[in-house]
């Protein structure tokens, strides 16, 4: 892949099974804490990390952190577009003024970093993140008022997966509410992986492959019971892929921090590691639901809302009938 420098005689990236010795720091982790690892070794000398955060009105944004504190408000998925304002001009006055920076972001942005510099950094590590494609913020945030209209609650936090109370191979959002009560859902994730709600230009993405343009590339090891089944524990496992000689020098660097096994790419092809998902045949008309109707429709017709209940009542009344005949 253009502006990526690989070692000789590598074509393909290596690949490892991660997860961080530090269980907290698993935990607070979306997956393995790769991402803290690497960030550490950064912050430890001085250096900057650029990363997306969750901002009080719940909008996605690229920051500089300077501190583990900032730093550690970057963990965690986010399932929306993040802004970038002014990072890259940041990025680039860092690296100029000799400081060490980690920019992470999804494939695009990396490769819109690269471009905006226009020539590769020593004191740069880039690590993109393997990305099922980007949801509009127009969908989210209608999603969270039609939430705070259905409960009459202000929403104060929102968790994308809830990894510490479904598990981490589990996807439900958790919205916590103004009055300490939680609200957990799959219906953004649900439209999420319907792909309509997808941004047209992730239909055609160049990055869903194996080659990545980041120095490392990171995503949830989905698959790690093939893979290496002694680390699949529901905790988080940190998927891997070493791309050039910085990413070799850096992982190398905070092993010591890591419980980690190299893998085969062959056992680690999650779906947007081998196509952009195709364009659904439905987009139009989820678009022209979500503009023309009230969003309890679109959450219904489009997110399974109201299906899992239904499941449930009729779980509920079988299981008296079962015991009804058993009594009789």
């Amino acid at each position: 892949m253009e502006g990526v420098n690989r070692p000789n005689g590598i074509t393909r990236p290596e690949v490892y099974a991660v997860r961080h010795q530090d269980e907290s720091i698993r935990a607070a982790s979306r997956s393995g804490g790769i991402f803290t690892a690497l960030s550490d070794l950064v912050l430890e000398s001085g250096g900057i990390v650029y990363g997306c955060v969750l901002t009080e009105d719940f909008r996605a944004v690229h920051i500089r952190a300077d501190s583990a504190d900032l730093r550690n408000q970057m963990r965690g998925s986010k399932y929306i577009q993040s802004e970038q304002g002014d990072t890259y001009k940041n990025v680039k006055l860092d690296l100029d003024a000799g400081n060490s920076v980690l920019f992470s972001g999804t494939s695009c942005q990396i490769a819109g970093l690269r471009g905006f510099l226009g020539r590769e950094y020593e004191n740069l590590i880039c690590v993109d993140i393997v990305c099922h494609g980007v949801p509009s913020k127009k969908v989210w945030m209608k999603y969270l008022e039609w939430q705070e209209k259905k409960t009459g609650k202000k929403i104060v936090a929102v968790d994308f997966r809830d990894k510490g109370t479904f598990g981490w191979g589990a996807h439900t959002e958790t919205l916590t509410m103004d009055d300490g009560s939680k609200v957990s859902s799959q219906v953004f994730r649900t439209l999420f992986y319907g792909h309509t709600v997808l941004r047209p230009c992730c239909y055609e993405c160049p990055y869903k492959d194996v080659m990545h343009p980041g120095d490392i590339t990171i995503a949830d090891y989905w698959g790690i019971e093939k893979a290496a089944p002694e680390f699949d524990d529901n905790k988080g496992v940190s998927l891997v892929l070493i791309n050039t000689d910085k990413g070799i020098r850096d992982f190398a660097e905070c092993k010591e921090k890591l419980v980690w096994k190299k893998t085969r790419i062959e056992d680690s092809m999650q779906p947007p590691l081998k196509a952009p998902f195709p364009r659904p045949a439905n987009r139009d008309a989820f678009w022209s639901d979500f503009n023309d109707d009230d969003f309890d429709v679109v959450a219904k017709r489009y997110g399974g809302y109201g299906c899992l209940n239904t499941i449930k009542k009729k779980a509920r009344g079988l299981k008296r009938r079962v015991t009804k005949i058993v009594k009789g």
